[in-house]
């Protein structure tokens, strides 16, 4: 019944609110202007870029059809359907239609395959003749060997470990080799990679089981925290305590600072460079583009942190904890509050995306940095994705949004308006405009952890552990 009072009163008010200077205010006047005109065009724009949606649906089909096999017979029909190997050509022929960009030879020549295994000889043979057009001579071997069986082979030996002539160059999937084997005539036993479907198995596990454990688990977490709040038995806010900023030097800090200079302005200045130092990486284009990836997320921080220390500066004497509060200590308490934070979030997040989808379908411009995370076999390149996702991230995106934006506003506005609006610039400033209703769920979820905390730190380490949860279902599919 009063589950939101006291939101305004646990804010703290400046004891006697600043007024800007004339070039503070033209300055923010300018930035907001220029950063809604970047942000309105890169929402737009975000319509455009493919979605990463099919991508983890083809990977998670494939996932299933390599654990079938290896699964007990009582979780198959419940983990794997009844034919998976079908679902998953259903699939394929359908991103394969509809997406107007070329699929990759890989995911041709696994269509193809499966279109054999479905009996549909005529459209396989015809699929791969295209193919053997498109891909280089090396490659073509293997084609013809499936357009042209070798009469000279026994089929009763042949086996995966026989065929690697055959598949050099093209960096087949387990279950396209295990296609392919059993195209040539090879028997299922000796095609079957054991090891590579017990693999799957657990990888299957970990992005079916344990999400649907983690919704259920942080759906009775999130009644039991409405029960409590119902009946007025809520654990009391901390005090807050924010930076003293008016509300034109926040303006010049996030639109200014962060979407102008580093959204636009560094990326501009650091891309050629940073291209240019890391040409000898050519050959590895994984590395390459991990290092870029980190360079330019440094990059883009550089400047809104610059600007936060030169206006927090003149400012004494600092509260206890600093201005941002990060408080990490105790870390145990931190981090069993983001856990359990993140446990509340989830099935909102679930339940909004899942509505989205419902009504609009998939719109498309999912975060880049998934689909690179997806593709990468660059251990080296991992490294500097997670570190970017994990670290970098959260750290910076919690101070701008959580450890300024958030206390400034509440301090006059009231906690509740701090939390919504601070929720809605996070979601915004990932520009995808089909990502933004879960993003602005997620950003309600850290604003209320930061409000009821006190602290900065578990709003980080959330931030970080909700990123770690994508980042290792992306690592499992990818396998």
């Amino acid at each position: 019944r009063c589950a939101l009072e006291g939101l305004r009163l646990n804010a703290s008010p400046p004891p006697q609110p600043r007024q800007s200077s004339g070039w503070t205010n033209g300055l923010a006047l300018l930035s907001l202007v220029l950063s809604g005109l970047l942000w309105i065009f890169g929402l737009v724009d975000s319509l455009q870029r493919p979605s990463v949606g099919n991508s983890l649906e083809l990977r998670q089909q494939e996932l299933t059809a390599l654990a079938a096999p290896a699964l007990p017979a009582g979780l198959r029909q419940a983990l794997t359907g009844a034919q998976p190997l079908e679902a998953l050509r259903l699939d394929l022929q359908k991103q394969v239609d509809e997406d107007p960009v070329p699929p990759a030879a890989q995911q041709q020549l696994q269509l193809a395959l499966l279109e054999r295994q479905a009996g549909q000889g005529a459209a396989a043979r015809q699929r791969l003749g295209e193919l053997n057009q498109q891909v280089p001579p090396e490659q073509r071997l293997l084609l013809r060997a499936l357009m042209e069986p070798a009469s000279g082979a026994d089929p009763a030996e042949l086996e995966l470990a026989t065929l690697e002539p055959l598949l050099k160059g093209w960096g087949l999937s387990p279950l396209s080799r295990q296609l392919i084997c059993q195209a040539l005539g090879g028997p299922l036993a000796a095609c079957e990679n054991r090891p590579a479907q017990q693999a799957a198995v657990l990888r299957l596990l970990g992005t079916t089981m344990v999400p649907v454990l983690l919704l259920l688990l942080g759906s009775a977490l999130l009644l039991r925290e409405l029960w409590l709040r119902w009946r007025g038995k809520a654990a009391p806010q901390a005090p807050l305590v924010g930076p003293p900023l008016t509300l034109a030097e926040v303006t010049l800090l996030i639109a200014g600072g962060f979407v102008v200079l580093g959204e636009l302005v560094m990326p501009l200045l650091l891309a050629p460079l940073l291209q240019g130092l890391l040409k000898p990486l050519a050959s590895q284009p994984a590395l390459q583009q991990g290092l870029l990836v980190l360079g330019l997320y440094s990059g883009l921080m550089a400047a809104p942190l610059v600007l936060l220390w030169s206006q927090l500066r003149p400012h004494a004497p600092r509260p206890q904890g600093g201005w941002l509060q990060w408080h990490w200590r105790p870390l145990a308490s931190g981090l069993r509050r983001a856990f359990v934070q993140v446990l509340l979030v989830l099935p909102l997040v679930a339940l909004v995306g899942w509505v989205l989808e419902r009504l609009v379908g998939d719109p498309g411009g999912s975060n880049p940095l998934l689909e690179l995370v997806l593709n990468s076999a660059n251990p080296l390149a991992l490294l500097c994705f997670a570190f970017t996702a994990l670290v970098l991230a959260p750290l910076f995106e919690e101070t701008l949004f959580r450890g300024v934006l958030l206390p400034v506003l509440a301090q006059r506005w009231g906690g509740l308006a701090a939390v919504v609006v601070s929720a809605l610039f996070f979601g915004i400033a990932h520009l995808s405009l089909g990502e933004l209703p879960p993003l602005f769920v997620l950003g309600l979820g850290l604003g209320w952890l930061r409000l009821q905390s006190g602290r900065l730190g578990p709003s980080v380490l959330m931030h970080s552990l909700w990123n770690g949860l994508t980042f290792a279902n992306l690592l499992l599919l990818a396998g």
